[in-house]
């Protein structure tokens, strides 16, 4: 039995991770931490939705050392610029970590600081992290002590891409990926532009040239591709609670015929990635661990065109860190994930 803490359990990338892991048959969650406003409370007076079956009372970060000789894995769940204060001595201290924010998901000091204007206080521990992609990095993922859980944008967006970029097959500057999101990855914070009167019957674009998360698909498309890339990244809002869509397009230097058996066989061993004959919805996802992803041919302009949904929450966040965990801790990377999306 894995003991963990979660840190960030009050908001909703923590939240849905806290729901997997009581359900998770090899797992106990010993402390939950919080902001400051929450201490002391009972995580099931934050989420009355967890009534009768955790009752918790959160701590804060104050607490976490007094904390972590009860745990083997500690799961960061909390805005970039803080965990780095805090994951060496983590590590120090012998434990695992999994962290769902920003801060480890770049191994270049330079490319972290150019997109978050942070200098990172330990390059050395920055070097060790693994960026956590299952689908990727799996071998390299069991042997980790610290992983840097990707973005729910990217996670999309890399998953649809990566076979053919790895396989030479686009032209790598002519990628463009609109992504549109449900407003919970803005997160639970009180936010003019995710008020419901600003966002309901609308859709929005915005950071259409500086989105953070371009900076993390460039960086880890290019360790694929084996050389430095970017791409033309628009994110987008809209009126639904969770998932995400993309839509990716890119001019194809090979041939189109076998595109799907490609895909179906880049990632024959990705439980969790399913190549579908039909567009992918986000309903096919909504609190599941699955990204699906089908792959078009526009004959008239050579354009291959590439759609992946996920649930932002789940594959672009909670569920991603929990298939991280199981591999870390040895256990079928599917372990307490394999359940399906709420339909309708």
């Amino acid at each position: 039995m894995i003991k963990v803490g979660i840190v960030g359990a009050g908001g909703y990338a923590g939240v849905n991770l806290l729901g997997i892991l009581l359900r998770h048959p090899k797992v106990e969650v010993k402390w939950l931490m919080s902001e400051p406003a929450h201490k002391g409370k009972s995580i099931s007076g934050l989420f009355p939705h967890l009534k009768n079956n955790c009752e918790l009372v959160c701590e804060t970060l104050d607490d976490l050392d007094k904390n972590l000789s009860s745990i083997d894995i500690v799961f960061l769940a909390l805005p970039h610029g803080i965990a780095l204060n805090y994951v060496p001595r983590i590590l120090k201290a012998g434990k695992k970590v999994v962290d769902l924010g920003a801060d480890y998901r770049f191994n270049d000091e330079a490319v972290f600081k150019k997109w978050y204007q942070i200098d990172h206080p330990d390059k050395k521990v920055l070097a060790k992290a693994v960026f956590g992609s299952p689908e990727l990095y799996k071998n390299k993922i069991k042997k980790a002590s610290l992983i840097g859980n990707p973005g729910c944008y990217p996670t999309a967006s890399i998953l649809g891409l990566a076979p053919l970029v790895k396989n030479g097959l686009i032209d790598l500057d002519s990628i463009c990926i609109d992504a549109k999101s449900g407003v919970s990855g803005a997160g639970r914070g009180a936010n003019l532009k995710v008020h419901y009167c600003e966002r309901n019957e609308g859709v929005m674009p915005y950071a259409v040239t500086s989105h953070r998360h371009m900076g993390e698909v460039e960086y880890q498309l290019g360790r694929v591709a084996g050389k430095e890339m970017a791409v033309t990244f628009v994110p987008h809002l809209i009126p639904m609670t969770r998932g995400i869509l993309t839509t990716i397009y890119a001019k194809l230097k090979g041939k189109s015929e076998k595109l799907k058996a490609l895909y179906k066989l880049f990632y024959k061993d990705a439980p969790f990635v399913r190549i579908l004959d039909i567009e992918p919805c986000t309903k096919y996802v909504v609190n599941s661990n699955y990204c699906d992803i089908s792959v078009a041919y526009n004959e008239c302009t050579n354009t291959v065109i590439v759609m992946s949904a996920i649930d932002n929450l789940i594959k672009g966040a909670a569920g991603q860190a929990v298939q991280n965990m199981n591999l870390i801790c040895g256990y079928d990377e599917t372990e307490g994930l394999t359940g399906l999306a709420v339909y309708p």
